[in-house]
C-alpha cells in the first residue's frame, strides 16, 4: 500500500494532468479491430510495420555471430521479391553494439538501439546507469532505451524521477532516447497516464515512450496504448513537441500490429504512421508480417519454417 504522503502526491499529479476514463479506453479500443482494412490499405499497413519492428535480441549467450545474423535479417527481412522494407533498428545490449555497428557499416538505414540504465530492474546506482549510456553511445548506437525508477514514482517522488531522465538525456547526446514506463509495474491507467506525463515534459522532438521492457507479466495492451498515445497528444497540443511511442512485448501477429495502427491513425493521424514516430518491440511479430504478406502475393500460405527464427521480444 501506498504511504500518505505518496498518495496524496500522485493525486496531485493526476488533478494536473487529468484522470483516465478506463471504461470509455476499453470501449474505444474494442472498436478498433472492427475496422475493414481492403487489399491495398493492408498491404500497406503490413509493410509499414516492418519498417516498424525493432528486432532485438536480449539474452546472456547473445554473440557477435548471432548479433551479425540479427543486423543481416534487418536489412533484409526476406527475399528481395517479396518487396518488404527493412526494418527500424536491432536492439541489443550495450556489450553488443559495436558487434551490431560492425555488422551494418554505414548507410543501410537501419538503426542501433541499445537497452540501458540497467535494464530491465533500473536498480543500479544512476552514475552506472549513465556510464553504460555513454558507453553504448560511444560503441554506436543509435537509440536507448531506459527504464524508468518505477519505486521512485510510485514513492511519489516526481522530481527525481524526471531528474533521472534528464540525465539519460543529456547521456545520450545526439542518440534518440526512449522511456520505459513498465506498465505492468505502474498497474492503473491513472499511474500510466501521469508518467507519460513526467516523461514527455522532460524528454526531447523525436524521442520515444515505451510501454514495457517485455520482461514482465503484462506488456503492451490496446489499452495502455491508447492511454500513452493520448498523453503523446495533448502534449503535442499544448506544445506542438512530437513525441514517439513503442509499445513493447506481447504483439506477435500482423493482426494485432494492424489494429494497433489504426489506433495510432485515429487518434494522432498519419503523421505517426512512420518509424521515426513509431516503433513495435515486438521480434516474433516480424515473421508473422512477412507470412502475411507472402500469402497477399501468392494467395497461400507459407509453413512458419520458411522463414528464418526470429529473436526475442522485448
Amino acid at each position: 500500500m501506498l504511504a500518505k504522503s505518496s498518495s496524496a502526491a500522485l493525486r496531485r499529479l493526476f488533478d494536473a494532468v487529468g484522470p483516465v476514463d478506463a471504461v470509455g479506453i476499453e470501449e474505444r479500443v474494442a472498436k478498433y479491430g472492427t475496422r475493414s482494412i481492403k487489399k491495398n490499405a493492408k498491404l500497406w499497413g503490413l509493410k509499414t510495420a516492418v519498417s516498424m519492428v525493432d528486432l532485438t535480441t536480449l539474452e546472456g549467450k547473445d554473440t557477435p555471430g548471432k548479433v551479425a545474423s540479427l543486423c543481416r535479417k534487418a536489412v533484409q527481412p526476406h527475399d528481395a521479391d517479396l518487396d518488404v522494407p527493412r526494418v527500424a533498428a536491432v536492439c541489443v545490449y550495450p556489450a553488443m553494439v559495436r558487434h551490431a555497428r560492425r555488422a551494418l557499416g554505414t548507410g543501410t538505414g537501419v538503426k542501433i538501439a541499445s537497452v540501458a540504465t540497467a535494464f530491465p530492474s533500473g536498480q543500479a546506482p544512476l552514475e552506472t546507469r549513465l556510464a553504460e549510456v555513454r558507453a553504448a553511445v560511444a560503441d554506436g548506437a543509435d537509440e536507448i532505451d531506459m527504464v524508468i525508477n518505477r519505486g521512485a514514482f510510485l514513492a511519489g517522488e516526481f522530481a527525481a524521477v524526471q531528474d533521472e531522465i534528464a540525465a539519460v538525456v543529456e547521456a545520450c547526446g545526439p542518440a534518440a532516447l526512449k522511456v520505459i514506463l513498465e506498465v505492468s509495474e505502474l498497474e492503473t491507467y491513472d499511474n500510466i497516464r501521469a508518467a507519460s506525463f513526467l516523461a514527455l515534459q522532460v524528454i526531447r522532438p523525436g524521442d520515444f515512450i515505451k510501454t514495457s521492457t517485455g520482461k514482465t507479466s503484462l506488456n503492451a495492451t490496446l489499452g495502455n496504448n491508447q492511454v500513452m498515445i493520448d498523453a503523446i497528444r495533448d502534449h503535442y497540443l499544448d506544445t506542438g513537441i512530437a513525441i514517439g511511442m513503442k509499445p513493447a512485448g506481447g504483439i506477435r501477429t500482423a493482426k494485432q500490429a494492424l489494429t494497433f495502427l489504426v489506433a495510432v491513425k485515429e487518434t494522432l493521424g498519419d503523421a505517426w504512421l512512420t518509424n521515426t514516430r513509431y516503433r513495435f518491440g515486438a521480434s516474433s511479430l516480424l515473421n508473422d508480417l512477412l507470412r502475411q504478406l507472402a500469402k497477399e502475393k501468392s494467395g497461400a500460405y507459407q509453413a512458419p519454417y520458411y522463414f528464418s527464427e526470429a529473436a526475442e521480444s522485448y
